[in-house]
């Protein structure tokens, strides 16, 4: 494969810097050649009964046709699905909750909204831990920290019996005003340690010191509900790993777009289970920072859903309350929205005879009817063979060879339900996703408050490629930015990760110069914390420590997170502190009163590690004329054009062409629609322009 980065020089031997994202149909491989800067990648389909086999099937391919020894591995990054696929089939471990007595309905409370606030047909998810497994606790921490009412170790012990009887493998502890003070939930751990050393144990201070009940007693769930799995799933990869004589310790990547090592993992289990979508938004901003993007809307299109983030001034965007299944996660992490729509989506007519895309997918097994692996159902990858768009190059890395007649079967039976012709059914198929993908991206312009317009669209996986263009275009936006290896950006994302690690303290403080001193030990503790999980994690360079807060005017039940310069504190500049939250106020919701009273609620620290530097080689683009491979037919809607192919691998910096095109590679396919305008740049970027 072609070498496209240059990195930090090694002295001797090979030195291989490995990166592994596992999705829902295919794991992807970016693996750096540190001395040579050679860019090897690579996709194998999963293996959904034997998770972590097609990662061993992945390394002996790469040896194969690369040349790479895995005993040369000084750094592997690992992203995995193994955690929320837990959550969304609801395969976790058997819990019980002990919270306080009175209180044994805060999970089943939660916030009292339903996902469908018009829908009179809507119900909010089953919990996690049924009823009957949660225990009240007589015990009792008042707001301020100090003691009301002492746990009763005599309940205790009788709810871990009762615990243990009615089948539980874990216990998670939550109790009120933990956040304040942990004592009572640190003695109650301690003695269910004690009385069941079989049963595992999370208290919510532990996982996440976060104050309101339900979001910490919701993400100490969420760990402990996928602890299990996760954690057999990292020692079998350790064990794995160093069967293959790989040298370098497992690192995962995080939710909040960093990475941890795997031993942290093991108990930190809600910290990665939006791992893979973070490390794709994150390969994109490295990519948009190397091309000069500094406004880009991510569309990572894999075999199950649709995800989209926005990256501006090239950072992605955080927050908290994303959905893992369908349960809000409090911890931060890369904002990202998703829908069930992808390349492996199936298409099927309901019974009042509409056609419908996904959420169902084929997955990896059986797969879209073209693959030829058992699948019969019409799928989005289908519907795009038989329009002529996919189908005429090896795909995956060779591993598949696509079957137009099964793809015409599967979308011919739609076809006949419709009396419709069987090219208008899979044009129809593909005008529904992209329709559903353009509500979504709405939704997410809208919360953001951002004119897509100024945005550069960035479509990677397998299927982004394949429907990036026609979304920009309905969306109005002007540009459309193709990475070299779209296919692996999620696994390019891990390689280029820095360690990250998150920090919290929930404080109630009024925003005043006398105030600022307490902020001001606080964060200096949260930096201490910082620093030592750096070092943990066995980083020995520079810590970047990022300060934010979550802030509001005084009688707000919401707040915002506003970053935050720590010589503001240092300084005793309330009045610097005041304005950035009256501007981020005035950005989200378009307005602010310059006299309210603001309240500091908690206090956030980042502490960042910076991973391998690493660039894109340039080279000088030469304005040339593409000249295609061949011409095809393709359905586009209107009817069957002639196209020009291109192989992506013969584009060189300064090609040029016009669509409607297709450009084919070895990890995806380019549909390029009429009126685009195509242009390689110096970083080998595929860049399309619309006209006005």
């Amino acid at each position: 494969m072609d070498g496209v980065i240059t990195a930090d020089k090694a002295q001797n031997r090979a030195d291989w810097k490995v990166g592994v994202d596992i999705g829902g149909t295919f794991i992807d491989f970016c693996a750096l050649e540190a001395n040579s800067g050679r860019l090897a990648s690579l996709k194998v389909l999963t293996t959904p009964e034997d998770p972590g086999a097609e990662l061993m099937t992945g390394l002996t391919l790469l040896a194969e046709r690369e040349g790479f020894d895995p005993a040369h591995m000084t750094r592997f990054v690992h992203g995995t699905t193994v955690g929320i696929n837990t959550i969304i089939q609801r395969k976790g471990a058997p819990l019980a909750l002990f919270t306080n007595a009175g209180f044994e309905d805060v999970i089943e409370l939660a916030r009292l909204r339903m996902p469908e606030m018009y829908s009179l047909f809507c119900s909010r998810p089953d919990p996690l831990i049924s009823r009957d497994m949660v225990f009240g606790i007589p015990v009792r921490m008042r707001a301020d920290g100090s003691e009301s009412q002492a746990p009763d170790m005599a309940v205790v012990a009788s709810a871990v019996a009762a615990a243990k009887a009615n089948g539980a493998q874990g216990i998670i502890v939550s109790f009120l005003h933990s956040w304040r003070n942990a004592a009572q939930e640190a003695a109650v751990k301690a003695t269910i340690a004690r009385l069941a050393p079989d049963l595992f144990v999370f208290s919510s201070a532990e996982v996440w010191p976060v104050i309101r009940e339900y979001e910490r007693s919701s993400t100490a769930i969420l760990n402990g509900y996928v602890h299990p799995r996760v954690s057999g799933y990292l020692t079998a990869l350790e064990e794995r790993l160093k069967d293959r004589g790989v040298p370098a310790r497992p690192m995962l990547t995080k939710s909040n777009g960093g990475l941890m090592n795997a031993a942290e993992g093991k108990h930190a289990c809600v910290n990665m289970l939006l791992s893979g979508t973070a490390s794709g938004v994150i390969g994109a901003s490295w990519l948009a920072r190397q091309a000069g993007e500094d406004k880009i809307l991510t569309l990572d299109i894999g075999g199950t859903s649709a995800d989209f983030a926005l990256i501006i001034d090239g950072e992605p965007q955080f927050g908290t309350g994303e959905l893992i299944g369908e349960f809000p996660l409090h911890i931060p992490s890369v904002s990202v929205s998703s829908i069930g729509v992808g390349g492996g989506s199936i298409a099927s007519v309901d019974a009042q005879g509409v056609l419908r895309v996904g959420p169902e997918s084929a997955g990896s097994t059986p797969g879209p009817a073209c693959y030829g692996r058992g699948g019969e159902r019409a799928t989005v990858t289908d519907a795009m063979v038989v329009c002529g768009w996919l189908g005429h190059s090896e795909m995956a890395y060779g591993q598949l060879r696509i079957d137009t007649g099964l793809a015409h079967r599967g979308v011919g039976e739609l076809a006949a339900r419709l009396d419709r012709p069987v090219e208008q059914t899979a044009q129809a198929i593909l005008d529904i996703a992209v329709s559903e993908m353009f509500v979504e991206v709405e939704k997410l312009a809208s919360r953001t408050g951002v004119d897509l317009r100024d945005f550069t669209l960035m479509p990677f996986g397998g299927g982004g490629p394949m429907l990036g263009a026609f979304l920009a275009r309905e969306l109005g936006m002007k540009r459309v930015m193709a990475p070299r290896r779209p296919g692996v950006v999620s696994a390019l994302g891990g390689l280029v990760a820095d360690l990250r690690g998150d920090f919290i303290r929930t404080i109630f403080s009024p925003l005043s110069s006398m105030s600022l001193a307490g902020i001001r030990e606080v964060f200096e503790a949260l930096a201490r914390e910082g620093r030592d999980w750096l070092a943990a994690q066995r980083h020995d360079g520079e810590a970047e420590l990022n300060l934010s807060c979550d802030m509001r005017y005084v009688g707000q039940s919401y707040e915002i997170e506003v970053a935050l310069s720590p010589e503001w504190l240092t300084d005793g500049n309330a009045a610097a502190i005041a304005q950035a939250f009256q501007l981020t106020h005035q950005q989200l919701y378009d307005f602010h009163d310059p006299d309210g009273e603001i309240e500091l609620v908690n206090v956030r620290l980042s502490a960042v590690g910076a991973g391998p530097k690493l660039s894109f080689l340039e080279t000088d683009e030469i304005r040339a004329a593409a000249v295609p491979a061949r011409r095809l037919p393709v359905y586009t809607g209107a009817g069957v054009e002639i196209v020009d192919l291109h192989d992506r691998q013969a584009l060189v910096p300064g090609s040029t062409f016009h669509g409607p095109a297709v450009v084919v590679q070895e990890d995806t396919t380019f549909a390029i629609p009429a009126g685009a305008q195509a242009r390689v740049d110096r970083h080998l970027n595929l860049l399309l322009t619309f006209p006005e």
